[in-house]
Order: structure tokens, then sequence, then C-alpha cells
């Protein structure tokens, strides 16, 4: 059997058999490595999320009403992001953030809605 190598440094192991690092910061930052990449894209892409949601919940508490895009675009609201979208029978397009919607209505007046589960 070989000399085993801490998987991040490549300092010799001592002590247990399975060990792979030599240290909790070896450890951490071999892991911290492994995450990073594409895993910050999808960081980034469910902050943007949380912000939306955020944002609709709070101009929405009563699970319906209207507002305008301007003050969704005032609170950071972007609107290339959601989750899923309803189109009616009457073809009213719904974009959903989870549960919070939203749909046109004019050309700056949104509806707001809750999408009940």
């Amino acid at each position: 059997m070989g000399k085993r190598a801490c998987l991040e440094c490549g300092e010799p192991l001592k002590g247990r058999a399975d060990q792979k690092f030599c240290n909790d910061s070896c450890r951490n930052s071999y892991n911290n490595k492994k995450a990073g990449g594409s895993s910050n894209y999808m960081r980034k892409i469910n902050r943007i999320l949380r912000n939306n949601h955020s944002i609709l919940e709070e101009l929405n508490p009563d699970e319906k009403t209207t507002t305008y895009k301007s003050t969704l675009i005032k609170r950071g609201f972007n609107f290339t992001y959601f989750t899923n979208t309803y189109t009616t029978k009457t073809g009213r397009i719904y974009y959903f953030v989870y549960d919070q919607g939203y749909s046109e209505l004019e050309e700056n007046k949104l509806m707001l809605v809750k999408k009940e589960y």
C-alpha cells in the first residue's frame, strides 16, 4: 500500500486509514472548490428568484391585487426570471415565481395573484 496524501495540499497523511485531508482547512478548501463553478450560477439565479418572490409577496398580502410595473422595477424585480407560466383559456399569461404570480393588464399595470396549492 502506497503513501497516502492530502487531496488538497498533497501532504502525507497520518492517522486513520480512511483519512483524506490533513486538517479542516484543507477539507474546507477542497469542498469549496468542488462546490464552485456551475453552482455559483445556480446560487445567482436562486438569489434573483428569492428576491422576485419576496417583492411579489410584499406587494400582494391579500392574495390578489394590482400594482404598476414601475413599482416592481424600483424594488429590483427582474422580469427575466420566473419559475413557470400559466395560460388561461382566454389566453392571459401569468408568470409565477413559485406561488406568487403576475399578469400584465395594461401597458404598465399588473395583476398580482397567489397560487393556492
